[in-house]
């Protein structure tokens, strides 16, 4: 099998994972989902797949890339809100992109820093 291509195995592991890391039980995950919660279990063991969009669900659910889920990339994502201010973020030389880096985290404590919540 090429380098590229993943295990297909990988998607039982990746959604539990996913789903622990989020700290969803099977049951929590089906209902943001909008899912049986017989199909997260089936998914898990391996015994199932997920349609297009189920997968989908899956994924926004998780707050995950569907990548991630599949097994074509390592980073889980950042969801549907993050995944905007990333969308070009492999185009960023190192300086700009620690720059950037830079800039996001004085955004994220600008409400701190003048004493206000966030």
């Amino acid at each position: 099998m090429p380098d590229n291509v993943p295990p297909p195995d990988l998607f039982p592991e990746r959604l539990r994972f996913a789903r622990l890391l989020r700290e969803l039980d099977q049951s929590e995950l089906a209902a943001n989902a909008r899912l049986p919660a017989a199909s997260i279990s089936h998914f898990e063991k391996g015994n199932r797949k997920p349609s297009f969009d189920n997968l989908r669900r899956l994924a926004r659910a998780l707050d995950a890339t569907t990548d991630f889920l599949l097994g074509t990339s390592d980073e889980i994502g950042l969801g549907v809100a993050g995944q905007a201010l990333y969308r070009n973020v492999e185009k960023l030389s190192d300086e700009d992109r620690r720059l950037a880096e830079g800039f996001m985290e004085l955004l994220a404590n600008k409400g701190r820093q003048a004493g206000g919540a966030t």
